[in-house]
């Protein structure tokens, strides 16, 4: 009996047997570390989720149509976005000055974009909301 109980380590054995190497192995020194706030890891994160994008089908037709979007028409197509994921729309038609945008809304990214000059019929497909900003 007395031989069973000798062959266990106790947990103190354990840690000065395995883990003494390892704590000096994953200190670092004060003057190395960044110190990041965890709002501003979550704000970063946030506002990467929210920003709107653009697929290479969408960006094609942005320049084959010579269609430019300013900083406050990024800003309205945002808008527009932010209101549809609010009303649970998984693929919006986002409608704003004399331009329309098909965008999957779980993902913020524009499927397609056109102006009134290139759309002839004027139907759109697959959507299942419509957004005008």
């Amino acid at each position: 009996m007395d031989l069973i109980s000798n062959s266990f380590m106790s947990i103190e054995q354990v840690t000065d047997t395995y883990l003494q190497d390892a704590g000096k192995t994953n200190r670092r020194s004060p003057e190395s570390a960044q110190t990041v706030s965890f709002r501003d890891v979550l704000e970063q994160v946030s506002n990467r989720d929210n920003a709107v994008s653009f697929s290479k089908h969408a960006n094609e037709r942005l320049t084959s149509r010579n269609i430019q979007l300013s900083d406050a028409q990024m800003e309205r197509l945002n808008d527009g976005i932010k209101q549809a994921k609010e009303k649970h729309i998984n693929e919006s038609l986002v409608m704003m000055d004399n331009l329309a945008f098909i965008v999957n809304i779980k993902n913020n990214t524009v499927i397609t974009a056109m102006d009134q000059e290139s759309n002839d019929s004027n139907v759109f497909t697959n959507i299942d909301g419509a957004v005008i900003v």
